[in-house]
């Protein structure tokens, strides 16, 4: 069997098979007269011939190769529409292959794109539902004690005071989650700038253990420096913005640390960059939620990270940072034994000076 014929070879061998049918009834219509029965042979497997590859090639292959070209187009965003692609198509091709492997090829493309688009939607609804719950928490309660307030407690001075604070600590918390909320669209959006200057990094984490510390202290929790990393290490970077990630891991970890533990920064020279570690020996996060760690709203333990506070934004916030400085955050983690999330820095030059870009 000929493999990928091209209309020519097609013509030539169902001409040459009528052809000979024909022959062969003219031979016996006409007594076995050969002279008259070659010409019969000759003449119907010429006109044969000129009429199916005719057919073939104009009415056939042509159409072929113009949807062929049409995807083609399509897919590369280039469709200059239907007299350009038929100008261009390429008569000495093979275009039932052409089609058969660029529809295959599309197929499979359309399909990986109608799987991201499900992943997207699916992300999409998990997200609604998860701000929806979000705001739905902390609204319920201000409405929940402003009501009491009204229907008489207000008028108990034992009550009245508790209870505003407890509405206002709600309210503080949806200011917190509508902030978060803001800062990262405008993280992914690339509408923040960035104030780039050279700092020391031990000397930020410092600050913010000592800024961190009454906390600290309520769980039992000691935040070190590791040995041989207590001096200083240069970084080129918007110092405000990495405040924000170091306080959020540091906070993280005396949440989830255990009590009377200790959580250690650390930092090591990766000839251009700074690596940074945050260390807690608390009880560890499963291997499972680790890829969706910095997932917007993921909480390992759902009831007890609404226990101890927070939006669930703050690690997706900690790696959109991290990301609009062009660097990398990841985490690692043993059951029983603790978490550490490490990310990297550009390290400072001494020629290096402030400098603002937009992300």
């Amino acid at each position: 069997m000929i493999r990928n014929p091209t209309p020519r070879i097609v013509s030539l061998i169902t001409s040459a098979l009528l052809s000979v049918c024909i022959g062969v009834f003219a031979l016996v219509a006409t007594n076995f007269n050969w002279g008259d029965s070659i010409l019969i042979f000759i003449s119907s497997l010429v006109l044969s011939y000129l009429l199916i590859f005719y057919a073939l090639e104009f009415f056939i292959y042509r159409k072929i190769k113009l949807i062929y070209k049409t995807i083609h187009s399509l897919k590369t965003q280039k469709y200059t529409g239907v007299n350009a692609i038929f100008k261009e198509s390429n008569r000495d091709s093979d275009p039932i292959e052409e089609v058969n492997q660029e529809v295959i090829t599309w197929a499979r493309d359309k399909k990986d794109e109608i799987d991201q688009l499900k992943k997207l939607a699916d992300f999409r609804k998990e997200f609604i539902g998860n701000v929806s719950h979000e705001l739905k928490t902390p609204i319920f309660n201000i409405q929940g004690y402003i009501h009491t307030l009204i229907d008489g407690a207000l008028e108990d001075p034992e009550v009245n005071m508790k209870f505003l604070k407890k509405a206002a600590r709600s309210a503080d918390r949806l200011c917190d989650l509508v902030e978060d909320l803001i800062s990262i669209s405008q993280l992914e959006a690339g509408e923040l700038h960035m104030e780039y200057e050279r700092f020391d990094i031990n000397a930020l984490v410092k600050d913010v253990y000592d800024q961190l510390e009454y906390r600290s202290k309520e769980r039992g929790i000691t935040l070190t420096i590791k040995d041989g990393c207590n001096q200083s290490f240069y970084v080129y970077a918007d110092k405000y913005r990495i405040r924000q990630v170091i306080v959020n891991l540091v906070v993280n970890s005396v949440k989830y640390g255990k009590e009377m533990g200790a959580t250690t920064a650390a930092y090591y020279d990766m000839d251009e960059n700074i690596l940074i570690e945050i260390t807690d020996n608390g009880d560890g996060i499963e291997q499972e939620h680790l890829p969706r760690l910095f997932e917007r709203f993921y909480r390992v333990d759902k009831s007890r990270s609404r226990d101890a506070g927070g939006t669930g934004l703050g690690l997706a916030i900690v790696k959109h940072i991290i990301e609009a400085h062009q660097q990398t955050i990841n985490v690692r983690s043993t059951v029983g034994v603790g978490s550490t999330f490490a990310f990297t820095l550009k390290k400072a030059q001494p020629a290096d000076k402030i400098a603002t870009f937009m992300f």
